[in-house]
């Protein structure tokens, strides 16, 4: 799945809210313009029901294309929707038992926010990746950034790939290119009435 000239991959993250009626489309259309390594299935719904459904219309995406699908925070829901892993938002505190859980086979991946010792402790617990952000300028959260030291940092001293995530835009997403192993991105293409083209140009400033 790796990108020509070991590029970073792209990884999709889907909208908190999305109409099953329609986003499911949209996803496809992004998969079947160009490579992506997998998606997370981020609801903020805490409605069993409706995170099944989303989990069921996706993975039938998902998988027909040969795309990794991790849930967001829902362990439990992994085995029985038939993800391939989970997106855990608690940075190291949980990967141990998750992985202990979940098996060698399943995608244990986890947010770190900006912390180094975090994403270290979090690799050496078994995570299959670390994801730092936001990496840009956002009303949300609390103002922290993950900067591009820490990336930097990262590809130089540590071997467990990272996502860049979180307000990405193409100026970045050329710096963080050369340090980052996929990039997280969901609104940033969502919202635009075109997500494809959107995607598009993100992927051009790669490289």
């Amino acid at each position: 799945m790796a990108e020509p000239a070991d590029l970073p991959q792209i990884y999709l993250i889907t909208p908190p809210e999305f109409d099953l009626s329609a986003f499911p489309d949209r996803l496809a259309a992004c998969l079947d313009a160009g490579p992506v390594a997998c998606v997370r299935l981020a609801l903020a719904t805490r409605d069993e029901d409706r995170v099944a459904r989303a989990a069921d219309a996706l993975r039938e995406i998902t998988h027909a294309r040969d795309v990794a699908l991790v849930i967001e925070a829902h362990v439990l829901l992994v085995e029985r929707l038939g993800l391939d892993g989970v997106h855990l938002t608690d940075a190291a505190r949980s990967v141990r038992k998750v992985r202990k859980d979940l098996g060698e086979d399943a995608i244990v991946g986890t947010d770190c926010g900006n912390s180094r010792h975090d994403g270290m402790t979090a690799g050496e617990l078994g995570a299959d990746y670390v994801s730092f952000g936001p990496v840009g300028q956002t009303p949300l959260g609390d103002g922290r950034r993950a900067e591009s030291e820490l990336f930097q940092w990262w590809s130089e001293m540590i071997e467990v790939p990272v996502v860049a995530e979180g307000a990405l835009d193409t100026a970045l997403i050329r710096q963080l290119a050369p340090m980052a192993d996929f990039f997280g991105i969901g609104d940033e293409i969502w919202r635009q009435d075109d997500p494809v083209a959107a995607l598009a140009a993100l992927r051009a400033a790669m490289g």
